[in-house]
C-alpha cells in the first residue's frame, strides 16, 4: 500500500477541492492510503471516504501570498504544509502533495525532507503538452534563478529517469533551450551545458532548440535555467488562455461560426483536454529525498486527484532510487550550499 501525505489546507480552493480530490483518488486507486493534514473539522465537512484515509489535525496554514517562505516554514511548525513534509521526512508517508504556495513548498521540502546527496540544486518541473500526447518535461521553471552547467547536467539526468519511468518513453531525448540551434550559441551557461550534455552517455541529447519550438519539438525533455523556464512557462499559459478566448469570440461572432463549432464540438473538446493543465495535475520538485508534487494553486478536485496520481506513480516506479543510481558516478567539486 502506498501512503501519501496531503496538505489539505494549501491552495486557493482548500480544503473543499483538495478533500474532494482525495475522494476521487481513493475511488480511482485501491493501492493508496491518504493522510490529510489540516483543520480536522473543516476536512470532515467534505470528506466522503471512510477507509484508507486518516486526518491529522493542524492549527496553522501557510498563506498563498506568503512573503517570507523561509520564515513561514521555520516558524509555522503546526501548519498543514510543514506537518505533511515532516510526515514524509519521518517515514510515515512516502510522498507529499500540496497546492500551497510554490516557494514555500520548495523551501519546505529543502529544509524538512532535505536534498538528495548527489543533487546540488532542486528544480520545479511541470509536464507540458506534446504532439505525441505523452507530454514533455520542462525544467527548471522557477526553483533557481541561476544554475551552473554541472547543475544542469544533474537535472538532465534526473529528468531522463523520470521520462523513462514516469512517461514511459524508452529513449527520451533532451533539448537545451537557447537563442539559436547551432552549437556555440547562448551565454556561457548554455555553451558549457551543451558540452556536458553531449558528452554524457546517460542523456540522449539532440542539441539546442529555440523558444518557438517548445510545443513542436520531438524532445521529451526541455532543459533551461529557472528564470528562463519561468518566463517560458507563463508565456505558454498566457498564450493558451488568450488563444482560447479569441477562438470563443470568433465562434460567437457569426451564425456560421456557431454552427461550425457544433459540428466540431468533439474535436474542440479533445483539443481543450490536451491543453488542460488539470489533466496533468501538478509540477514535480526534482532533487528532494522523497517525491514532492506541487499541484496548481487553483486546482479543482479533478486536477488535485491527478496530482495524487503523479505522487503514486513516483513511488510505484521508485524514481528516487533510480535517480540515486543514475547519479552515483557524477561528481561535482563544490561545497553543498
Amino acid at each position: 500500500m502506498i501512503k501519501l501525505a496531503i496538505d489539505a489546507m494549501g491552495g486557493d480552493n482548500a480544503p473543499i477541492e483538495i478533500v474532494k480530490g482525495c475522494d476521487l483518488a481513493l475511488e480511482r486507486y485501491n493501492d493508496i492510503e491518504l493522510v490529510l493534514y489540516g483543520d480536522e473539522a473543516e476536512i470532515k465537512k467534505y470528506l466522503k471516504a471512510t477507509s484508507r484515509v486518516e486526518i491529522v489535525h493542524t492549527t496553522q496554514v501557510v498563506d498563498m501570498g506568503v512573503k517570507d517562505p523561509v520564515s513561514a516554514i521555520r516558524n509555522m511548525k503546526d501548519s498543514s504544509l510543514v506537518r505533511a513534509l515532516k510526515g514524509v521526512k519521518e517515514g510515515r508517508e512516502q510522498a507529499v502533495v500540496s497546492a500551497g504556495p510554490t516557494q514555500a513548498l520548495i523551501v519546505g521540502a529543502h529544509l524538512v525532507i532535505k536534498r538528495m546527496e548527489k543533487m546540488h540544486r532542486v528544480a520545479l518541473a511541470p509536464i507540458i503538452p506534446s504532439l505525441d500526447q505523452k507530454g514533455k518535461i520542462l525544467l527548471d521553471v522557477g526553483a533557481n534563478i541561476e544554475l551552473r552547467p554541472e547543475h544542469m547536467l544533474e537535472l538532465g539526468i534526473y529528468a531522463t529517469v523520470v521520462a523513462k519511468s514516469y512517461l514511459g518513453i524508452d529513449n527520451p531525448s533532451l533539448a537545451l533551450m537557447n537563442i539559436g540551434t547551432e552549437e556555440g550559441k547562448g551565454r556561457e551557461l548554455e555553451k558549457e551545458t551543451f558540452k556536458l550534455l553531449k558528452a554524457n552517455p546517460q542523456i540522449n541529447f539532440i542539441g539546442n532548440i529555440e523558444g518557438k519550438e517548445i510545443m513542436t519539438t520531438s524532445a521529451s525533455i526541455v532543459l533551461t535555467d529557472g528564470y528562463t523556464g519561468n518566463v517560458l512557462m507563463k508565456t505558454i499559459e498566457g498564450t493558451a488562455k488568450a488563444m482560447g478566448g479569441m477562438l470563443k469570440e470568433e465562434i460567437k461572432s457569426s451564425l456560421g461560426g456557431i454552427i461550425g463549432a457544433l459540428f466540431m464540438k468533439k474535436a474542440l473538446n479533445r483539443f481543450k483536454k490536451r491543453m488542460d493543465a488539470s489533466e496533468i495535475g501538478g509540477a514535480m520538485i526534482f532533487g528532494i529525498n522523497a517525491p514532492v508534487i506541487k499541484a496548481h494553486g487553483s486546482s479543482d478536485a479533478y486536477a488535485f486527484s491527478n496530482a495524487i496520481k503523479q505522487a503514486r506513480l513516483f513511488v510505484l516506479n521508485d524514481i528516487i532510487g533510480k535517480v540515486t543510481e543514475a547519479l552515483k558516478d557524477v561528481e561535482i567539486e563544490e561545497s553543498r550550499d
